[in-house]
């Protein structure tokens, strides 16, 4: 039987952690590619560029500075998986709405970043 693979999960701004909290999407910022498929069908694919991004849900705790975390701009980020991994991303800016719930205090965080990496 293979060990832990999911799970718990740590989320860093700037060496700051949050409180992580469900299930998190991250994508590398790898291009993007799509065909080309004209009426003789495909010619080829096109490739576009994508930012890296960090998306999820965080607690605030009440010690926790939202305005800080909104204006959060060009930070290194870090996510460490339960399977062992952990993606870097470099210069990383906050760009959710900022919407907080009231019911859990969850915060809705989306980073978008220049580029990332599994370290």
């Amino acid at each position: 039987m293979s060990g832990r693979i999911s799970g718990i999960i740590f989320v860093k701004a700037d060496g700051v952690q949050y409180k992580a909290k469900g299930s998190w999407t991250y994508n590398l910022g790898q291009p993007k590619r799509e065909m080309i498929v004209g009426s003789d069908g495909p010619h080829g694919y096109k490739e576009l560029p994508q930012a890296a991004s960090l998306s999820g849900v965080i607690t605030d705790q009440g010690d926790l500075d939202v305005a800080t975390l909104l204006n959060l701009t060009e930070v290194d980020l870090v996510l460490q998986l339960a399977n062992g991994k952990s993606v870097a991303f470099d210069r990383g800016t906050f760009t959710a709405d900022g919407d907080i719930t009231t019911e859990e205090a969850e915060i809705q965080v989306e980073f978008m970043a220049e580029k990332a990496k599994e370290i």
